[in-house]
């Protein structure tokens, strides 16, 4: 049981994570006009910044290439809007959460519903040590890491380096592995068609802007953005739920609401990056309820105090996630290849 109380029924309830569907369901409902606020704020900038950057080539290539360094923040934006599109959370209809998810998807290099499906299947099993899979991290346990071949041991630690995850990854992710409805390949033309479109569209706006400006939009503006757009969305997934007291479990003790709000953190970030990020950070909620619209989840923290120190990341301290590597299920802990080692030898 969470041993939370609900403030705003006084601090005699204590609730468990189930209980808190009933609170959160109040903050479900999309406001039409906030939402295409909020999208208005992000693409106008988005696009302003393209063309000042395009602009800026003639002039200087380190302003065009900061600018686009700028613009790489508003991606993380649209691709959070993107997500919350795809939890049918942005708009109350859901045709058009889906085609403006889809449109965004273009800009994000994302095809729409591949993500949609890979997404929902981790919404769907997180914490789960017997069901990871698509939209996941792979984390072992400790016993199936010291069960496992050096070759594997190699595999999985490479795989889990800083360097693989957050530099080589995230373009390889962003750029390579979404031009295909990897995972999905056999599941239907829905995500051929997904992939397809998507990589249509993106093909047509890169060649007009190399017909009308050349090589250096693409190399200077487009990659730049891309990229670090990627990897800050690859470090935000990680450290949402890879950080050390998350919550992991095999499938006959698996208790999906306790997974959610226990294995997601609270991300504490700057104002700024908060609004960059679109609240993500406050992902423990999120996961409990993935219908709330991003811009309502700060007022159920404000609403909900108790909510505020569960699983509380600072940047700080969440840069220490990055030595965590297993699941310890004896501890109940993400531990290090190092704690392993000194214990087992």
């Amino acid at each position: 049981m969470n041993k939370m109380f609900d403030q705003s029924v006084g601090e005699t309830q204590p609730l468990k994570a189930r209980d808190w569907i009933q609170v959160l369901a109040r903050y479900r409902t999309p406001s039409m006009t906030r939402s295409i606020f909020e999208l208005a704020v992000t693409l106008i900038p988005f696009t302003a910044l393209w063309a000042l950057a395009w602009i800026s080539i003639s002039y200087s290539h380190w302003l065009a290439f900061g600018l686009s360094l700028i613009n790489g923040l508003f991606i993380v934006r649209l691709f959070a809007i993107q997500h919350d599109c795809g939890h049918a959370s942005f708009f109350k209809n859901r045709t058009v959460s889906d085609w403006v998810g889809r449109a965004l998807g273009v800009l994000t290099v994302t095809p729409y519903d591949v993500w949609r499906r890979a997404h929902s299947e981790h919404h769907s099993a997180s914490g789960n040590l017997e069901r990871q899979g698509m939209g996941d991290i792979p984390t072992a346990t400790v016993v199936e890491y010291r069960a496992m071949s050096k070759k594997r041991q190699f595999m999985y630690r490479l795989y889990r380096h800083p360097f693989v995850l957050f530099v080589l990854g995230p373009a390889y992710l962003f750029i390579l592995q979404h031009r295909l409805p990897i995972g999905l390949m056999n599941a239907g033309a829905k995500y051929w068609t997904s992939a397809m479109g998507t990589n249509a569209a993106i093909a047509a706006i890169l060649g007009a802007v190399y017909y009308f400006g050349g090589w250096q939009p693409l190399v200077l503006i487009f990659l730049p953005s891309t990229v670090l757009a990627a990897t800050i969305g690859v470090w935000l997934f990680y450290v949402q739920h890879q950080f050390e007291e998350t919550h992991w479990d095999k499938n006959e003790d698996w208790d999906m609401h306790e997974a959610a709000l226990e294995g997601s953190s609270h991300y504490d970030l700057p104002i700024v990056l908060q609004w960059f990020s679109a609240n993500i950070g406050i992902h423990h909620v999120h996961h409990l309820y993935s219908r709330i619209p991003f811009y309502r989840l700060p007022q159920i923290i404000k609403d909900h105090p108790t909510l505020s120190e569960n699983q509380r990341l600072t940047i700080r301290e969440s840069l220490a996630s990055v030595k965590l590597h297993l699941w310890d299920e004896a501890e109940r802990r993400l531990v290090s290849y190092k704690e392993v080692k000194a214990k087992y030898g």
